[in-house]
């Protein structure tokens, strides 16, 4: 079996059988490749692979100047890689869960303020029709906690316009209702009545962003629409961080961690935790700055 055909067989099996999403599937494939490719320059068989050669191979990519966070990923994808090549009958055991992936230092995610958002957004010109769709699609991103993904394959009959409500599938296709406000209501209402249907024509098109083609936004689309306008608004921020800030928003404004996490679509809760890590980052710097006599130790 070649090395082309041993990872088309991998990707499909992460995909159809184990049900990881595109993006996961797509880094593992890659660290897959490196691997048999290391293994190919130095002369190792797949089925003949040994622990020291798992070693010899990180020690490679740290020395190509892998970060800790990189090397992290490689074991996930060298994990689900070896899993499969058990299953394969070309392992006898999955050597690679002997390795521990490194520590990293978790650090807190970069949150906009609400008024951050609101220049942000201002800067999209609305007086044309694909500044009529980035405002509802950013607004929707902001108001719905979005990733990108989601908002890209997001479908027109899983809006709800009336309820304000979203139907979400997110990683490993699990659904999720998430509401959404009366702003973003109405830029979107905007959008699909007006814009919408000239951008898309006669096409059938179940997405509900598109281009100017009238064919569904791509992830990298999106990402280059939010370049521009963060180059125009001034405010320093990527795509995913409207989630963080929403998330941060949210929990800032007296909502419960568990509500949260739910409107995210975390599996875990110790995931959202840290988005009072944020908070609790605010609320010292707003005592540092209100209170500047408490924080140089001043008495009260």
């Amino acid at each position: 079996m070649t090395d082309e055909v041993l990872i088309a067989q991998f990707y499909t099996d992460m995909v159809s059988v184990e049900r990881l999403a595109e993006l996961s599937a797509r880094t593992y494939e890659t660290t897959a490749k490196q691997f048999l490719h290391w293994c190919g320059q130095h002369k190792r068989a797949v089925c003949d692979v040994t622990m020291q050669d798992l070693l010899g191979f990180f020690v490679w990519r740290k020395q190509n100047g892998c970060d800790r966070l990189t090397v992290a990923k490689d074991i996930a994808g060298l994990r689900a890689f070896g899993s499969f090549l058990v299953r394969q009958g070309l392992w006898k055991e999955n050597f690679v869960k002997e390795l521990d992936k490194p520590k990293q230092a978790r650090s807190l995610p970069k949150v906009l303020s609400v008024g951050q958002v609101d220049a942000l957004l201002a800067a999209i010109d609305v007086s044309k029709p694909l500044g009529v769709r980035d405002r509802a699609l950013f607004e929707l991103i902001y108001s719905c906690g979005l990733r990108i993904s989601e908002a890209a394959h997001l479908l027109v009959e899983n809006v709800h316009l009336h309820e304000r409500v979203l139907t979400v599938y997110g990683k490993g296709d699990k659904e999720r209702m998430i509401p959404f406000g009366i702003a973003a209501r109405e830029r979107l209402a905007t959008y699909l009545d007006k814009v919408r249907p000239q951008l898309v024509g006669k096409k059938a098109v179940a997405e509900v962003f598109v281009n100017y083609r009238g064919e569904p936004m791509s992830r990298k689309g999106i990402w280059k629409r939010f370049q521009e306008l963060e180059a125009l608004s001034g405010v320093s921020a990527k795509v995913h961080t409207l989630r963080h800030s929403f998330a941060t928003h949210l929990l800032a404004g007296g909502a419960d961690l568990r509500s949260v996490q739910e409107l995210l679509g975390h599996a875990d809760l110790a995931t959202t935790t840290i988005y009072t890590h944020v908070d609790d980052r605010q609320l010292r710097t707003g005592h540092r700055e209100y209170f500047p006599g408490h924080a140089t130790g001043g008495s009260v």
